[in-house]
């Protein structure tokens, strides 16, 4: 089956890592991932707060070029990428927004496609059972924590993603792997966002909660699908740790990467080597679990 995808400009940057297990476990799955091509920024966090009407032309521009090549849907990793872009499509119901935005663009914009986030996508084409069969090394064993942020589900009008305060896509994903999924109660609270830099000590308190709980519920990673989330628990531990007066030695993948390890596929290939805090530990007890399950 054959997407439209939009990877965003983290993909080929800072979250290469999540392009490339995306990619990886698609391909595992059969999905076939067609880059827009000539796709630009959809303004990141800033533009909407800067000129609407702007933000909203880069992410039409990128509509526009998914509805000429006849899409139907969209497939995109990245939260905010997902928000810019069905927030631009609703605000261009309006007739007087609309031209407005059609007089910053080369040509008028066409018809738009459906938007929809990767997880989301996949679960929509293959149920449980349907992820169970291309499971090669079960995460039987494995206790994970799913971290949503807060911008995955909501605003729930926008982004559809189930009960904006517990979200559980996730863990359906990763359950179908074989995973045991803990009920995580700071799964929607804000890890700080793109405060990582402004406002870097308020960041490292918000990410210290989710960390401090993680490791108290004694889970085996955290599991995430958004860039700055990632970025925030993972590259920004130390901070947190120092913040909170802690210490955590706590991986944090994305779901793409766990879902790739239980489908057999080498961490090589999934972008594991980029991980700050190491996936090592967790890679030993997949192993373990996978040779004790051998031997009965």
């Amino acid at each position: 089956m054959k997407f439209s995808y939009y990877p965003g400009c983290s993909a080929k940057g800072s979250s290469a890592d999540y392009e490339k297990s995306t990619q990886a476990v698609c391909a595992a799955l059969g999905l076939y991932l067609e880059e827009l091509p000539g796709w630009n920024c959809c303004g990141s966090t800033p533009a909407h707060a800067v000129d609407t009407e702007l933000s909203a032309a880069l992410c039409v521009r990128n509509l526009d070029i998914a509805a000429r090549q006849q899409a139907e849907t969209v497939l995109t990793p990245c939260p905010s990428c997902l928000s810019n872009l069905r927030h631009a499509a609703k605000r261009m119901e309006d007739p007087a927004f609309r031209a407005r935005v059609d007089e910053l663009l080369d040509t008028p914009a066409a018809q738009f496609p459906e938007v929809t986030s990767v997880m989301q996508g996949i679960a929509r084409v293959y149920d449980a059972e349907a992820i169970a069969a291309q499971v090669k090394k079960s995460l039987k064993g494995i206790k994970l924590a799913a971290y949503y942020g807060c911008l995955m589900s909501r605003p729930p009008e926008i982004m559809d993603f189930g009960d904006p305060e517990n979200p559980t896509l996730m863990e359906s994903l990763l359950s179908a792997c074989g995973a045991e999924m803990v009920d995580f109660p700071l799964k929607t609270v804000c890890c700080g966002a793109s405060f990582g830099i402004p406002e870097r000590a308020m960041t490292a308190r918000n990410s210290g909660r989710i960390l401090e709980l993680a490791t108290q519920m004694g889970v085996d990673a955290i599991v995430v699908a958004c860039p700055l989330c990632q970025m925030n628990l993972d590259l920004r531990q130390k901070q947190a740790a120092k913040e909170a007066d802690a210490f955590f030695r706590m991986p944090v993948l994305y779901f793409t990467q766990m879902m790739g390890l239980a489908f057999g596929i080498a961490p090589e290939h999934l972008g594991l080597e980029k991980l700050r805090v190491s996936a090592d530990e967790l890679l030993r007890k997949i192993d373990g679990a996978q040779a004790g399950e051998g031997d009965r």
